[in-house]
């Protein structure tokens, strides 16, 4: 049958069976035996049978599209754009459209009217204290997160997660083995899982290593200006810092213009000479639930040790190393490029959009979590020594 559109009734024929037995057999409904289901769908996939999407929306009330809800920050940070962009990518690929929810529009309780025109949610980096978080999850609808949500309320459909204590364990080891003795990490402030792991991160690494890791807190968005208006104090209280690994995504540039102000040469540590260097050693989560706990902002996390190069009458001209936490066109395009974690943002949504997919058309069962790999680009700002 390839010379005409292959119906219901073609496949019902060829089977043995009713339009209706046909119908519930594909859509994965009604009482059907499973052998028969099984035939079914052996026979409309020989026919060439093909479903009309627009009536099949209908059939199951359906809208055709899925919700997108990113956190308040998002319209000026390059990773939530492309991981916007390939999640709507993939959803395209099931015939959905996304609908991008404006903050504004799902407060205050509309979250159930928003829930109405879609048949599904993606969640990005949800915030505890985001108020339209706890109505979003229990809109009736499936929900996918990206990244977990650690509020009081309806657990998610599915989640698709990152080790963030992984990677920032990477950066901190890559950084003490290019030679740093009192690293320093801006974390992001703020309840989601990204920034509570990162501030647990920072102060479990320093006690694990007996290495003094200076935590600052800065804003989840935090700017050039404020990540360099931190940094410069930061060197100035604390000289003897000698990396500094900065969390939000754009803002390590600020912690170069500090370096700068500071007199500081970025990309050696001890005086050795810098050489611009690139890697792409991939890694990917091994640990599915590390706890993420908080601290206490602007002190020094873990425990201190004696003789540690560059501490001991440190110079404010001490060479500093910069890494960040989010790969993007600021870290790449940066004088000198900046070593960073590219968590793929692109690669991210699509794979939120995919699961959400999976978990609407009954190909994966609720509570499904994935994981999502990522990459550490080594550059020039923590060079080989020569």
């Amino acid at each position: 049958m390839t010379s005409r559109t292959v119906t219901l009734l073609d496949v019902a024929r060829a089977a043995g069976v009713s339009k209706s037995t046909v119908s519930d057999a594909l859509q994965g409904s009604g009482r059907v035996a499973e052998a028969t289901r099984e035939r079914v769908r052996a026979v409309a996939e020989e026919l060439g049978y093909r479903p009309n999407s627009a009536a099949r929306r209908l059939r199951r009330s359906s809208t055709g599209a899925i919700g997108l809800h990113l956190p308040q920050t998002a319209t000026r940070l390059d990773y939530y754009m492309n991981l916007a962009f390939g999640a709507v990518a993939r959803a395209q690929e099931e015939g959905l459209d996304v609908v991008l929810l404006a903050p504004a529009g799902v407060a205050g309780g509309a979250s159930g009217r928003v829930a109405s025109r879609v048949d599904g949610l993606l969640v990005i980096d949800p915030e505890v204290g985001d108020s339209a978080v706890p109505g979003l999850l229990d809109a009736g609808v499936p929900v996918v997160t990206g990244e977990r949500y650690l509020g009081p309320t309806a657990a998610p459909s599915g989640a698709v997660i990152c080790d963030n204590a992984a990677s920032l364990t990477a950066l901190l080891d890559h950084v003490t083995e290019r030679g740093a003795r009192h690293p320093a990490v801006l974390a992001p402030a703020g309840t989601s899982a990204w920034a509570t792991a990162l501030r647990a991160t920072a102060a479990s690494w320093g006690q694990e290593h007996g290495v003094a890791v200076a935590l600052r807190t800065v804003p989840f968005a935090a700017t050039p200006q404020e990540a360099e208006e931190t940094t410069l104090a930061l060197l100035r209280t604390d000289p003897a810092v000698d990396a500094v690994i900065c969390a939000p995504d754009g803002a390590a540039p600020g912690v170069l213009r500090a370096a700068a102000t500071a007199g500081r040469t970025v990309g050696t540590v001890s005086g050795r000479t810098a050489e611009s260097t690139t890697s792409g050693r991939t890694a990917e989560s091994t640990t599915s639930d590390r706890t993420a706990g908080t601290t206490t902002s602007d002190h020094t996390a873990g425990s201190t040790t004696s003789g540690r190069t560059g501490e001991a009458g440190a110079h404010p001209r001490t060479p500093l190393l910069v890494a960040s936490c989010v790969d993007g066109t600021a870290t790449r395009s940066a004088e000198p490029p900046v070593t960073a974690v590219d968590l793929r943002p692109a690669a991210y949504g699509r794979a939120c959009a995919e699961l959400l997919c999976d978990i609407l058309a009954g190909r994966t069962a609720p509570d499904t979590v994935r994981r999502h790999a990522w990459a550490l680009e080594t550059r020039a700002s923590t060079a080989w020594p020569c």
